[in-house]
This record gives C-alpha cells, sequence and structure tokens, in this order.
C-alpha cells in the first residue's frame, strides 16, 4: 500500500509532464517511444531515487490523440515500481484519466479490499501564459475489508496558476519554462495534509523540475529532468 500512496504522489506532482512535439498539443504531446528520466532529491539536495515515464501505445483518431504513460518509480533502497495510466489530448486540452491509475498492479497493492474510486480528469491545457488559472482536480479512494476498518483517501490538486516565465538548465539541456504553482490537499483518516508545489513546464518536453514545500513555504523534496529521449 505504501508505494502506491508514493506512485500516486507522484501522478498528483508530475500530472503536466509531456513528452516530445506532437501535432495535438504545444506543451503536452504524445509521441511513441520517448522517454523522460527524472532524478529525485530530498530537502537538503541529496539524491532520493529515480522515475522514468516511456510513452506507448499512441492512437491518433481525427485531432484527437491517446496514449498510455508507463512510469517506473525507484528509490535508493533497491525497490522498484511500475504503472501505468492513460492520456489523451483532443486538441484543446490534455487529460489524465483518474480511472486508469487504479489500474491491475494497484490493486495488487491492496490484496482483498474491496476499492472504488471517484474523481476527476486531470486536465492540462495547451495554451500557456502568466497569471493563467489552471482547472482543479481530485481523486477519491474508498476501502473496504472484511472485519477491518474502512479507509478512505481523498487527493486534491487545487490553487493551480501560471507563476511566471524563466529558462532552467539541467543533465538533459537548457528549457525555457513556464512555472506552475498548484497545492495537493490529502485527506486521510488520521487528518490533512497540504502540500504546496511548483513544477516548470517547457514546450516540446514538459516538465523540466519540480520542486514540493511544508506549510511554512520550505523546500521538502525536489525532481529534477536528467535524461531526455526521442
Amino acid at each position: 500500500m505504501k508505494h502506491y500512496f508514493l506512485l500516486l504522489a507522484a501522478l498528483c506532482f508530475t500530472a503536466g509532464t509531456a513528452v516530445a512535439q506532437s501535432s495535438c498539443s504545444q506543451y503536452y504531446p504524445l509521441v511513441e517511444g520517448t522517454s523522460l528520466q527524472y532524478t529525485n532529491y530530498d530537502k537538503k539536495g541529496k539524491e532520493d531515487g529515480q522515475m522514468e515515464y516511456k510513452v506507448t501505445n499512441v492512437a491518433e483518431s481525427g485531432d484527437s490523440v491517446s496514449a498510455t504513460m508507463v512510469l517506473e518509480f525507484s528509490d535508493n533502497k533497491g525497490n522498484t515500481y511500475t504503472s501505468d495510466y492513460g492520456i489523451s489530448c483532443d486538441g484543446n486540452v490534455v487529460r489524465i484519466d483518474f480511472k486508469s491509475l487504479m489500474n491491475e498492479q494497484m490493486m495488487s497493492q491492496f490484496g482483498e479490499m474491496e476499492m472504488d474510486i471517484t474523481g476527476t480528469d486531470v486536465e492540462l491545457p495547451n495554451n500557456l501564459s502568466v497569471g493563467q488559472e489552471l482547472p482543479d482536480s481530485n481523486v477519491n479512494l474508498k476501502m473496504k475489508m472484511a472485519g477491518a476498518v474502512n479507509m478512505n483517501m481523498n487527493v486534491e490538486t487545487i490553487n493551480r496558476k501560471v507563476e511566471k516565465k524563466e529558462s532552467l538548465t539541467t543533465p538533459a539541456g537548457t528549457f525555457d519554462c513556464y512555472v506552475i504553482y498548484s497545492e495537493t490537499r490529502t485527506k486521510m483518516m488520521m487528518g490533512n495534509q497540504t502540500q504546496p508545489s511548483r513544477i516548470w513546464l517547457a514546450e516540446g518536453v514538459g516538465m523540466v523540475k519540480q520542486e514540493s514545500y511544508n506549510k511554512s513555504g520550505k523546500l521538502t523534496a525536489s525532481t529534477l529532468l536528467t535524461q531526455l529521449s526521442r
């Protein structure tokens, strides 16, 4: 179950991840075989694991494109977890299918638990501008096991806004980026937690950098694009 929560957090923080230029959208294109590798760091800047996204099963129909994003998450202890989710573009908006987040691999993390998932798809507009406000999204999980206490988990991504533009250099290159602020609010039995974050998003690439903060605004973790293959 722990792996699922870590992966869900990764998906929430990197929901803006794109891949390489296509005819469908400017910032969230979908091209078969593209691979993006990210390195995760802790609050002190120490390497804390890696993530790799690969684009598969791309299908086009008119102005619409759909694909599968395969994500492999690994930490410094040698633990790895792989999952995939559906993403589509209709020429105006890119959407991540929240229901596809609960795939067979994730379901296996919960054993015999009964699962119910509801929510709204993550929407990623094709055109960005400084000051633009972006739609909220949410995923709600209800878990039930015979003889056990029911558990609910709700993850909302709120207060999404394009703050500014700036240039950013990483091991994968130098990119002109929009900086997008958002807050991820997680509600569970043990309490609520709100985690602010920022992502640096580049045209034709997607997420270049991500930072997470505590409620006081101090850095708690970061992710950086370290390799791009297309």
